[in-house]
């Protein structure tokens, strides 16, 4: 990482559809899809202002085959990844930009109600394994939040 730079998101929110999967040329797995998170707030007269955001999200390689697999319109997730900006000719061939977020992690935070175990699939990071769900252990055990 270059000094004194960083470029991390981490969101919370709801699918809008069932994540797209397909597979690159030389067989590498992308999984798109658009994820709400919401706001609530009061006005200036004190009425309460609902507002969503609407969030681009990519996974690649083994997390994008888990997306596609587990995920599914309005799963609440925990996406934790990067921001990238790409552009492209569109087909009047004007140049568009897109901004997304890159997936590194996913965590899956609805229970499962239909699984034998219960509670929620552990996390998964694009390194190809599973990482610590949030507060099972490990040495941030001491931090207060």
């Amino acid at each position: 990482m270059a000094k004194g730079t960083l470029n991390k998101v981490i969101l919370i929110g709801r699918l809008g559809a069932d994540p797209e999967l397909r597979f690159t040329p030389n067989g590498a797995a992308v999984a798109s899809f658009n994820m709400a998170t919401n706001e609530s707030y009061k006005d200036k007269e004190g009425k309460p202002v609902d507002q969503t955001d609407w969030h681009r999200i990519v996974a690649w390689r083994k997390l994008a085959e888990i997306c596609g697999q587990y995920l599914k319109k309005g799963s609440l997730v925990y996406i934790e990844g990067k921001l990238k900006t790409r552009s492209y000719d569109d087909k009047e061939g004007v140049k568009r930009y897109v901004t997304e977020i890159v997936a590194d992690n996913m965590q899956m935070l609805d229970s499962r109600k239909d699984s034998s175990g219960g509670g929620s699939m552990p996390a998964m990071s694009s390194q190809g394994g599973s990482s610590e769900p949030v507060g099972s252990g490990g040495a941030d055990d001491d931090l207060p939040f």
